[in-house]
């Protein structure tokens, strides 16, 4: 009797959290794709819950025709809880596709697992504190061990991120800075968040000081400015770009784009592109209830007691913007999202080192609905990419951002297949 043991992963991908509010999209969007990747996809549903994954997969089975998945998917229980299962189902796996947040509270568990049993892992957090802080604990394991951990592979940060480097790749010449505008617009049944989104918003805001002493961590010199030094906007302003009243954007594209774009300029020795992100809020009578909300917000987000208001009762603090449900599918369906970049440089034959940069560029990345439906498409694009094209993907592992683990892929022609476009204005 001899024992024969494989080093194969038994699962190409593994949904963790698959039966979260996000994880069912993903779910549905990998058995959409599953036929994407360069052999037979084999995956699972992992998470605490059999009874719910059950649910999940039967949800799936019926919203897109195809009543195999209720036999053919494997469900692996796991739970952030209990290391040794989070071990099982990540020897199992070769990419674990982590939805389970906030990140914060669970998200270290998982890339640990990943890491520790080779296994690479992907998230759609849109969290910095937790990002650069994998970053920071785990990246040299992670490239000891060969594993891929790239985090912000949703809505934050793949539009943003892939799409800065877009804008440098299509630029004749050399690209020094780029501002971003995110607009989103809601059909006639209009929209709204699921509150696991704000939850993540409240612990980062009360957290925000613990985001600076981790920085100094690194202990990184300043990235060089090439060019004229980008102008910060205000704290609200005109913006003529979209014709609306903007905001700086509050997610975690900045950080995760600087993060990228210090990658590529210390590995790669390319010129680093400087980059301010905004949000536009409407007319008028948004920048009220956006100015209500926003100082609510602050105030209570400093006090325990207002954290737990904030997270009992998203709708009524953000004027319905949240909620404890989330979107219907026929909202999503009327949803979509545009991001306009604006950037400027010099073309070629300029030295970017004299005189103002010369020339400017403009291009969009859109898509549908952003957080259930163009995030499903950019996790799972993500993965098969990793996947697919191994040889694309950065020489060593590591923890990485989007832009620096897919700058080489051919993910934003894969996106492009899948409604999130790029395109040159």
């Amino acid at each position: 009797f001899i024992l024969i043991t494989t080093s194969t992963p038994r699962y190409h991908f593994i949904i963790f959290g698959a039966s979260g509010f996000t994880g069912r999209f993903v779910l549905e969007e990998v058995a959409r794709c599953a036929g994407e990747a360069r052999e037979e996809l084999r995956w699972a549903a992992a998470g605490r819950s059999r009874a719910r994954l059950e649910t999940a997969l039967t949800q799936a089975a019926e919203a897109l025709g195809k009543p195999e998945l209720k036999t053919e998917v494997d469900i692996i229980v796991a739970d952030v809880d209990d290391p040794e299962s989070l071990a099982e189902m990540c020897k199992q796996a070769v990419i674990v596709l982590n939805c389970v947040g906030p990140y914060r509270f669970y998200g270290e568990p998982v890339v640990k697992a990943c890491v520790e049993n080779g296994a690479h892992c992907i998230d759609i957090s849109g969290e910095p504190q937790f990002l650069e802080s994998m970053q920071l604990n785990y990246d040299s394991q992670a490239a000891e061990k060969g594993v891929y951990v790239v985090g912000s592979c949703g809505f934050d940060s793949i539009p943003a991120d892939m799409g800065v480097l877009y804008t440098r790749d299509q630029f004749k010449g050399t690209l020094t800075a780029v501002e971003s505008f995110l607009t989103a617009s809601m059909g006639p049944e209009g929209g709204c968040i699921h509150d696991g989104t704000w939850q993540s918003a409240v612990y980062g805001l009360a957290d925000s000081d613990k985001l600076r002493s981790l920085r100094k961590k690194f202990s990184h010199k300043p990235l060089p400015v090439v060019g004229t030094r980008i102008k910060r906007r205000g704290a609200l302003f005109y913006s003529d770009e979209i014709q609306q009243y903007a905001v700086p954007f509050m997610g975690a594209d900045p950080s995760v784009v600087k993060r990228t774009q210090r990658f590529l300029s210390e590995e790669h020795q390319e010129s680093p592109v400087q980059y301010g992100a905004y949000a536009g809020v409407g007319g008028v009578s948004s920048v009220m209830k956006l100015l209500f909300a926003g100082l609510m917000f602050f105030l209570l987000v400093k006090f325990s007691f207002g954290r737990k208001l904030l997270i009992k009762f998203p709708e009524f603090f953000s004027f319905g913007f949240f909620s404890k449900e989330g979107p219907t599918r026929k909202q999503m369906e009327g949803s979509s999202f545009r991001f306009a970049f604006y950037g400027e440089g010099y073309t070629e034959g300029q030295d970017p080192s004299q005189g103002k940069p010369n020339a400017k560029i403009r291009t969009l990345v859109q898509g549908p609905e952003a957080g259930y439906v163009a995030t499903p498409i950019a996790m799972v694009q993500a993965a098969i990419t990793i996947l697919n094209e191994p040889d694309s993907l950065p020489e060593k592992g590591g923890v990485y951002t989007p832009g620096a683990a897919f700058a080489k892929t051919t993910l934003i022609d894969r996106l492009n297949k899948h409604g999130i476009q790029f395109s040159v204005l």
